[in-house]
């Protein structure tokens, strides 16, 4: 098993008029090669999922297990050699100032063993070149191109190439293209699902794109409140449409309702 949280709770603001529980006793597992979608409202503790797995919140309860390591308590930075995560902001997880070839040097440092050897040989430079390639956006030609004169389109790609191309456990994407226009949306979620293909990743997606959620992955999960309130997989996703997502929503929240009318009752 690759991630495997264990009755992982948190609540922000606790003992106060703000108090929310952002996760509540939430249990996830995935295999490798798994590409879980996940949906929700605002407020449903997607973030805040993706933010414990990183390393970036600690559980109020719970436990956080990659590849049978328990890494609830290893700081963020300790956990990027087991996770790449691309964020929903293009400005996110580059450096601007620094240029394409810089950029893909820190990212492929990211799980090796320091060295004092410079950050870019002509060895690295020619594989960098060839991943770059595989964007199909005239990237490997611009290996000396600051990263901040990029098009949000093309930084974003790139962001997803920096996350991947070492292989890391698990991979995050955090709206990773909600913040680009369409066209460019279509291309990163396109590279996306090939990138995940390659090299059998396995990967959690937060996504607002309903449509987006049911095309990419083999399982998909409906959180609500700081809980996982639905999950399909294989031929029943498949066979789902928005329509039926939006249905079946609807039916947990009633059934949400009454439960909680019958309790106060």
């Amino acid at each position: 098993m690759v991630l495997n949280l264990k009755d992982v709770s948190i609540t922000f603001n606790e003992g106060t008029l703000d108090e929310k529980k952002a996760l509540q006793h939430t249990n996830l597992q995935l295999e490798q090669g798994d590409f879980v979608t996940v949906i929700g409202s605002n407020g449903a503790g997607k973030s805040t999922l993706m933010n414990v797995i990183s390393g970036s919140l600690k559980p109020d309860i719970g436990s956080v297990i990659v590849d049978d390591k328990d890494v609830t308590m290893l700081k963020e930075f300790k956990r990027s050699q087991y996770i790449g995560r691309v964020f929903q902001d293009p400005m996110a997880g580059t450096a601007p100032t620094m240029t394409i070839e810089e950029n893909l040097a820190m990212a492929y440092a990211r799980n090796k063993t320091r060295t004092l050897k410079s950050g870019v040989t002509k060895k690295r430079k020619a594989l960098f070149r060839e991943y770059l390639e595989t964007l199909h956006l005239g990237l490997e030609n611009r290996l000396n191109a600051k990263v901040g004169m990029l098009s949000g389109g093309e930084r974003q790609a790139l962001s997803l190439l920096m996350a991947t191309f070492t292989e890391p456990n698990i991979l995050l994407l955090d709206e990773h293209t909600a913040a680009l226009d369409p066209s460019r949306a279509e291309l990163i979620t396109n590279l996306t699902g090939e990138v995940v293909e390659k090299f059998n990743l396995t990967t959690l997606m937060v996504t607002h794109n309903m449509q987006q959620a049911l095309d990419l992955g083999n399982r998909l999960i409906m959180m609500d409140k700081g809980q996982i309130i639905l999950e399909v997989s294989g031929e029943e996703k498949q066979a789902l449409t928005i329509e039926k997502l939006l249905a079946e929503f609807q039916r947990i929240r009633g059934e949400q309702m009454a439960n909680d009318r019958a309790i106060l009752g």
